[in-house]
């Protein structure tokens, strides 16, 4: 009996470095590979976790750059060996897509690719799953697909979907073209989008046909369609070392700006209930871990308070040192064996400048 997946495969990108949750996040231990929502799992392996029940995992692959994969192949050893696609250095998303669809498309010349970040988080597994066969269904049809996901406050920094007219084929769940992409507006933008009722943030998840999305590089993104024709005529022998040779020359380009943006049949899914979050700074995990009943969110720390609210403390010193907090409201308080950061929670997107700030100063043992 035929399944409408039988032909998919997830592909998680994970290679990214995650600087707005630096200090715990950093270049060779980033996000993704940190219990951030669970003590014994990272959020690589709840993403993973999450595709059970809908793909085999000899169907899931993970695109992450060599100095991670030894790290990430251990967190799940479920996921074939051969099923880690490496690149030597970040090139943004659109090279990360275009190369697992090479792969992809001479593994299987009907796939379907299911584009997923390896740092999200999903409460609700089950909508997730019924909304990704849908998705597929739209991409059958050639549409690039994305996940667009309610609004629930005039956020700036998501980009932003807005909805056109339904797409004419019949599928059994709303699904409409999609007329414009805002990236990061302002939150006066922000406010206007959500007022209009015709927008979703975009959550970056993204369904499509192998061969659709490598037509769509060819069309958008020449130089980069270039490399990968070189590397899917290399064959399975030379591959990495073609791949080595020619992908520090790449651009660096996001799928969003370089595709999505100027393709033609892109579809977007309004993803209501899906309680979503890409865990993107200190302050999201308020909206995912159970506070105490003053509001705080306390992550391994001895931790003595005293008319101490909304405040968010992580010890990862392993030091068992006593942290007390006095009469404070909204703290950020990240406690590291070489770092320790205190930052109000309104202020916590101004992390990644303190990253930015050690890299121009050379201060890269902190980074």
């Amino acid at each position: 009996m035929t399944d409408i997946l039988d032909h998919t495969y997830a592909v998680i990108m994970a290679g990214g470095g995650g600087t707005r949750l630096w200090p715990l996040s950093r270049r060779n231990r980033p996000k993704q590979m940190l219990p951030l929502l669970e003590e014994h799992r990272t959020l690589f392996q709840t993403t993973v976790q999450r595709l059970k029940g809908l793909l085999p995992n000899d169907r899931i692959f993970v695109v992450t750059v060599a100095e991670q994969v030894d790290t990430l192949r251990a967190q799940s050893p479920e996921i074939p060996s051969e099923n880690f696609i490496v690149e030597p250095m970040p090139r943004g998303t659109a090279s990360v897509v275009g190369l697992a669809a090479v792969i992809l498309q001479e593994r299987d010349p009907e796939a379907v690719m299911i584009v997923l970040p390896a740092d999200h988080y999903i409460r609700n597994r089950d909508l997730f799953h019924i909304l990704l066969r849908v998705a597929v269904d739209v991409a059958e049809r050639d549409y690039l697909v994305t996940l667009g996901v309610t609004p629930t406050y005039a956020a700036t920094g998501y980009g932003y979907i807005q909805r056109g007219e339904p797409i004419p084929e019949r599928v059994v769940y709303p699904t409409y073209r999609v007329l414009k992409f805002t990236e990061k507006p302002t939150e006066e933008q922000a406010r206007q989008m959500i007022a209009s009722g015709d927008h979703s943030w975009n959550s970056g998840m993204f369904i499509w046909r192998a061969r659709v999305i490598l037509e769509e590089i060819a069309k958008h993104l020449p130089s980069l369609s270039t490399v990968l024709n070189q590397i899917a005529d290399s064959g399975s022998d030379r591959r990495t070392e073609v791949i080595n040779q020619l992908w520090p020359h790449l651009e660096n380009v996001t799928i969003d700006y370089g595709i999505m943006e100027r393709a033609e049949r892109v579809a977007v899914l309004p993803a209501g209930g899906l309680e979503w979050s890409d865990v993107g700074s200190w302050d999201s995990l308020f909206d995912i871990r159970l506070p105490d009943k003053d509001g705080n969110i306390i992550f391994g720390a001895n931790h003595l308070a005293e008319d101490t609210h909304h405040t968010l403390i992580y010890d990862n010193t392993n030091s068992n040192r006593l942290i007390v907090t006095i009469g404070v409201d909204d703290l950020i308080v990240v406690d590291t064996p070489d770092v320790l950061l205190v930052c109000h929670k309104d202020h916590t997107q101004k992390v990644r400048w303190v990253v930015e700030t050690l890299r121009q100063s050379k201060q890269e043992q902190y980074i």
